[in-house]
């Protein structure tokens, strides 16, 4: 299991009129850390565009614990918890400090440019 962690700051414009972040907000932190986790592992969502492969999000959830404010210090856990042939399961943790706030499962699928299921590309099951 390949995981990673980036930390993010909540923006005024990320929360309520309470502060609070807003619920949606947090699939944006998911994908944040899916992002790094790609690119600490030596690719970019960007090179997986280039090849002709796109990453579809086919199933997305997320448990609300505690919420973040705003001005918080988030840490953002990101973990590839499963590969199969043509999709990545990964999950997700949001802490500030040592106190999880909110976890998530985020499922993508791989498809050509013309909308059908390819197999996952050898070069994201083996980080370089």
């Amino acid at each position: 299991m390949q995981t990673g962690e980036v930390q993010v700051r909540v923006r005024y414009q990320e929360t309520d009129q309470m502060g609070v972040v807003y619920h949606a907000n947090y699939f944006t932190y998911f994908e944040i850390g899916r992002t790094e986790l790609s690119r600490k592992n030596g690719f970019a969502y960007k090179e997986i565009e280039a090849s002709g492969v796109l990453a579809a999000v086919i199933k997305a959830e997320c448990s609300y614990h505690k919420p973040a404010k705003y001005d918080d210090l988030l840490t953002i856990k990101t973990t590839m918890k499963r590969i199969t042939r043509v999709k990545i399961e990964y999950e997700h943790q949001i802490f500030r400090d040592s106190e999880l706030l909110v976890t998530g499962h985020i499922t993508l699928a791989f498809l050509n440019r013309q909308g059908k299921i390819q197999p996952v590309p050898d070069w994201i099951q083996e980080p370089r």
